[in-house]
């Protein structure tokens, strides 16, 4: 028996069907989908349908979240899976005196260099563990400094706030925020801290959620780059870890909470606007 009859269709119907044009919608597909892949990739593939479609539109295309999730979907296109997002607690254990909580989860701030929170994670090698610190802008999420060391020190979160004072220049008074980690109640962190008048800030014991920001870039660094490579050599996790933060994270990464710019793209857009 011939498909045609098994389909119940005629022959002449079936050859009409073979040598049809491509629909429009069809054709509109096929474009959508090769720009789809290049924001897929370029975004090293960490993007979801939401903001490969606000990438998509950025760049003068006219599509639905809904179809580019549909297309994402039919072509095998998966977002690195996130996690619902469980900060670490501190050891905070140590003969130093910490400061108050100033910041009460208050990391709203009006302006750049007004509020910074740092903190301190670890990165998995064949060599052995390398310890990241960071400060971050609370203002557009943006990473003004960083330091990475072998050593989980003083020495490592000194030199990340250094960077940071380096780059931006900050005013007197602005708020420092960080967990009660023996490295940020040290005397050398102390005295930096009061040589740029800075005001200290500190987590309460126990509440793993009063440094949530900067805890939540560790995690999306981890899911977006770190869980997913295999690093030989700490030098090897440093040349990848800066690359991931100069950019991706600060020049293209996209946030929910600025309005799906990146944290440069804010800070840009708000001077200007100021």
């Amino acid at each position: 028996m011939s498909l045609c009859k098994l389909a119940r269709v005629s022959r002449s119907g079936y050859y009409e069907w073979l040598t049809r044009s491509e629909s429009k919608r069809a054709k509109e597909n096929r474009c959508l989908l090769v720009a789809i892949k290049s924001s897929y990739n370029e975004n090293r593939q960490a993007y979801g349908a939401i903001r490969i479609k606000r990438d998509l539109t950025k760049q003068g295309h006219t599509c639905s979240k809904n179809r580019v999730a549909r297309l994402m979907s039919k072509n095998g296109l998966k977002s690195v899976h996130r996690a619902k997002y469980k900060p670490q607690t501190t050891k905070s254990d140590h003969k130093y005196n910490v400061s108050p909580n100033i910041i009460a989860q208050d990391f709203e701030a009006t302006c750049s260099n007004q509020k910074w929170g740092c903190d301190i994670s670890y990165i998995k090698t064949n060599e052995g563990w390398l310890y990241l610190a960071i400060v971050m802008d609370f203002y557009s999420r943006q990473i003004v400094g960083f330091e990475m060391s072998n050593r989980m020190h003083a020495e490592l979160c000194c030199t990340a706030l250094n960077k940071a004072c380096l780059r931006r220049s900050p005013p007197a008074e602005l708020i420092h925020h960080s967990d009660r980690g023996v490295q940020y109640a040290s005397l050398p962190y102390r005295k930096m801290l009061q040589s740029h008048e800075f005001i200290q800030s500190m987590s309460r014991k126990g509440n793993c959620y009063d440094n949530s920001m900067v805890e939540s870039f560790f995690h999306t660094l981890k899911v977006e780059l770190v869980y997913r490579k295999k690093y030989e050599t700490r030098l090897e996790a440093k040349q990848d870890i800066t690359d991931y933060i100069y950019n991706f994270y600060n020049s293209k990464r996209m946030h929910s909470s600025l309005d799906y710019m990146s944290p440069m793209e804010f800070e840009n857009v708000n001077q200007l606007a100021a």
